[in-house]
Parts: C-alpha cells; structure tokens; sequence
C-alpha cells in the first residue's frame, strides 16, 4: 500500500467515526442533568435561534433547513418547557418571532462552550498554516454535502 493509499484509508476511518461518532457525543456532553429535559435536537434549535436579535420562524427553518411547519412543533414544544419566548410582529400579526428566554440562553452558552471546546481540541498543536489547510478541507467537505444534497 503506497502513502497516498494509507492516507486516503485514515482519513475515511476518521470522517466515518467522526459522523457515527458526533452526534452521540455531542448528546451526551450537551444534555446534562440541567438541560435533560431537550433532546440534541431542540438544542440546534435553541443554537438557530441565537442570542442576538428575535427572529422569524421563517429564519430559523431555513438556517435549519426544515419547514415552518415542522420548526413550529419544535418551538411549542420549547415553549412549554420554558427555553423559547414567542411574540407575534405589532406589524404584522401574521409573523411570529421566537427568542431565547433565560433558560434558553443558559442553554445556548452550555452549548456554545461545548464547542468552543471542541475547536479548540481540534486545532491544539497546529500551526496556523496547518490550521489553514484543515479549515479549507473542512470548507471543500461541507462544499461536498452541500453539493450531493442538491
């Protein structure tokens, strides 16, 4: 087996458990106790979302990639458990727009330091060229899904 053999083998052994993997992982670091009551997927919402500005549902479902209709199950469900406050438009009483309620933002920060942690593991060790030429393998890979998806 020549090098670039070996390295193209690595390098899928490592993306194929890195995606079985992510998904578990994030799960079990993000839903602790205090957050045991939203699932690895309400929190991608709760991280949608934001901290910033409110939003419009139609904002989040396509930063989310879903329908209206599928986030507005999501968002009651976050609702009633106390993560997301919804507010509809003084314009136009058609448009809703969701925010992080104080819980929700407690969630969004336990959220945002998991994965600072996770970068900050990931690039350890690099030297800043290195770093460049992973960003740009992981830019051509999201390229890639981004690409098949269409």
């Amino acid at each position: 087996m020549n090098s670039e053999d070996r390295v193209y083998d690595t390098f899928n052994e490592v993306l194929v458990k890195l995606f079985n993997d992510i998904m578990h992982i994030e799960e079990k670091a993000i839903i602790t106790e205090e957050f045991k009551d939203i699932s690895n997927n309400d929190m991608h919402i709760i991280e949608a979302i934001g901290i910033t500005e409110p939003k419009n549902m139609s904002q989040v479902a396509k930063a989310l990639s879903v329908t209206v209709g599928t986030l507005t199950i999501a968002i009651n469900n976050l609702v009633k458990k106390g993560y997301v406050d919804r507010e509809r438009s003084e314009k136009d009483r058609r448009v809703v727009y969701i925010s992080l309620s104080d819980k929700g933002r407690k969630a969004y920060e336990h959220h945002a330091k998991f994965h600072r942690e996770m970068i900050h593991a990931t690039i350890n060790g690099l030297s800043t060229e290195e770093a460049n030429v992973l960003v740009k393998a992981l830019e051509n890979l999201v390229g890639f899904f981004r690409d098949w998806n269409h």
